[in-house]
């Protein structure tokens, strides 16, 4: 595994060890239990589709695991903010919390950036192989 996956996985476990404390905090302390809960599902799948892509059958699956952890992050933003606006969470925390999210948001954007440029080369370059030459192609008769 590459070094950026390493910080990638490593990142994505820590947020959602953080997700899992916030949770426990906003249950105990707070008696919130359903956006929490909807919080601890989308911040904890992050890291887990990750995990998921790893072993992905394909490149397709590869992208696709990774584009969910995306909008996985998305929603973990949303929950986030609505946790915040609705006085759950005090505004030193939401902050801090808020841009840990969008970190993972970015990294698994240019994670995603970076795959499709690769695809793409790949996929032309490929493309490129399989093309025949125009003489070749062309049949002409007497």
């Amino acid at each position: 595994m590459s070094s950026a996956k390493d910080l990638l996985m490593t990142k994505s476990m820590d947020f959602a060890v953080r997700i899992v404390n916030l949770y426990k905090w906003l249950c105990n302390e707070k008696k919130e239990f359903v956006l929490s809960k909807q919080l601890l599902r989308s911040g904890t799948s992050i890291g887990a589709n990750l995990s998921e892509a790893q072993s992905a059958i394909s490149k397709a699956d590869f992208a696709a695991k990774v584009y969910i952890s995306l909008k996985e992050s998305k929603e973990t933003l949303y929950w986030i903010e609505l946790l915040y606006r609705t006085k759950y969470l005090d505004e030193k925390l939401y902050l801090s919390i808020y841009k840990d999210a969008n970190e993972m948001v970015s990294l698994l954007l240019l994670l995603l950036r970076n795959y499709n440029q690769t695809a793409i080369k790949s996929h032309n370059i490929q493309h490129a192989r399989r093309m025949p030459t125009q003489h070749s192609t062309l049949n002409i008769q007497h």
